[in-house]
C-alpha cells in the first residue's frame, strides 16, 4: 500500500484545496478501482509453473494452444520446465498469431522476487505473468495552489489511445531496476534531466489483477512524486504523448471522479495520491485504502 513518510514535506499540504475537497463519497473512485480489480483467481485459469515456482495464469482457451506450443500439461496445471524456456515459448506465441510482439524483453519472477527468464512483453497477460511499471505524480506548486502534469496518450498508441496519463509512466524491462525504468522513462518521454528525476520519491506499490482485451493483467505499479520547478516545461521525446498539460489539483480530481478520460490504471495511482493530499474525509479515504490495497 502507497505510503511515504515524507508526502507533507514534498506536497506542503494545501489547507485551501482540503477545505474545497473533503470529498465523503468514495463511489465513483470505488468503480475506477473496482475496474482494475474485475477477477479473483483462480476461478477458471489454470495456474502456469516453471522451474516448479508458480509463476501465472492462463485462460482456457489458451490451454490448448500452449500444449501445442511444446508447454507440458500437468494434473496441477501448465509447466515449463525451466526459465530458459520462457523466451523461446514467447517467440513461439508470436509466430503462432497468439499476440503481436512488442520486442521489448520483461523479466519473468517468482514470488519471492527472484528473476526466473525473460519473455516479451506481449505475452505477458496471456499467460498471466506478472508485470512492473512506474508511474509518477509531476507536482508544481504555484501560488493559486497544487497543480498536476497530465499526459495525452498518442492517438497511435496500442493500449488506450488518447486516454490522459501522468507525465512519466512505462513498464519495467528486463535488468533494470524500477528507479532506472523511471529515468528512462522520464528522459524519453518527457525531456526530464537525470538530476531532476534523481529527486523524485518513492510514494508505495499498489497491486491489481484485471481482465482486459489484452488478456489478464496482474500489475506491479511502483508509485513516485516529484514536486518540479514552476518552469519545467516537459517536452514529448519519444512519440507516445502527443502533448502535456499542467491542471490545477482540483481538475485532476474531477476528471478521475466525473469521467472516464483517464488510463485505467492511472486513477489508481491519482486516487492514492488524492489520499495522502486528504482530499477525502477520513471514512472516504479508509474505504478507498482498503480497496486500493486488494491484492
Amino acid at each position: 500500500m502507497p505510503h511515504n513518510r515524507n508526502v507533507h514535506r514534498l506536497l506542503h499540504h494545501d489547507a485551501r484545496i482540503s477545505s474545497m475537497f473533503p470529498c465523503s463519497d468514495p463511489t465513483p473512485f470505488l468503480a475506477h478501482v473496482r475496474r482494475c480489480h474485475n477477477v479473483v483467481l483462480p476461478g477458471d485459469y489454470h495456474p502456469l509453473y516453471c522451474a516448479d515456482q508458480a509463476i501465472g495464469w492462463v485462460a482456457p482457451r489458451y490451454h490448448g494452444a500452449l500444449v501445442e506450443l511444446g508447454v507440458h500439461s500437468t494434473a496441477d496445471g501448465l509447466l515449463l520446465p525451466d526459465g530458459h524456456d520462457l523466451l523461446p515459448l514467447g517467440e513461439r506465441m508470436a509466430e503462432a498469431g497468439l499476440y503481436r510482439p512488442h520486442d521489448e524483453l520483461f523479466d519473468v519472477f517468482t514470488s519471492d522476487g527472484r528473476a526466473l527468464g525473460t519473455i516479451d512483453r506481449g505475452a505477458l497477460p496471456l499467460l498471466g505473468l506478472a508485470a512492473r511499471g512506474v508511474h509518477m505524480n509531476g507536482l508544481v506548486r504555484r501560488p493559486d495552489g497544487l497543480h498536476l502534469w497530465m499526459g495525452h496518450r498518442a492517438p497511435n498508441k496500442r493500449l488506450d489511445p488518447g486516454k490522459l496519463d501522468h507525465l512519466v509512466a512505462g513498464g519495467v524491462c528486463a535488468g533494470i531496476t524500477p528507479r532506472e525504468a523511471l529515468a528512462k522513462e522520464a528522459a524519453e518521454e518527457a525531456n526530464i534531466s537525470g538530476t531532476l528525476i534523481a529527486r523524485a520519491e518513492h510514494a508505495g506499490d499498489l497491486h491489481y489483477a484485471m481482465i482486459r482485451p489484452e488478456g489478464l493483467r496482474r500489475d506491479v505499479l511502483h508509485c513516485f512524486d516529484l514536486h518540479l520547478p514552476e518552469d519545467f516545461a516537459p517536452r514529448p521525446m519519444d512519440g507516445e504523448v502527443s502533448a502535456f498539460e499542467l491542471v490545477p489539483i482540483e481538475t485532476a480530481f474531477r476528471r478521475v471522479r466525473d469521467t472516464q478520460d483517464v488510463k485505467f490504471n492511472v486513477n489508481l495511482v491519482l486516487i492514492d495520491l488524492f489520499i495522502r493530499l486528504g482530499l477525502f474525509t477520513p471514512e472516504a479515504a479508509a474505504t478507498l485504502r482498503d480497496a486500493l490495497s486488494t491484492a
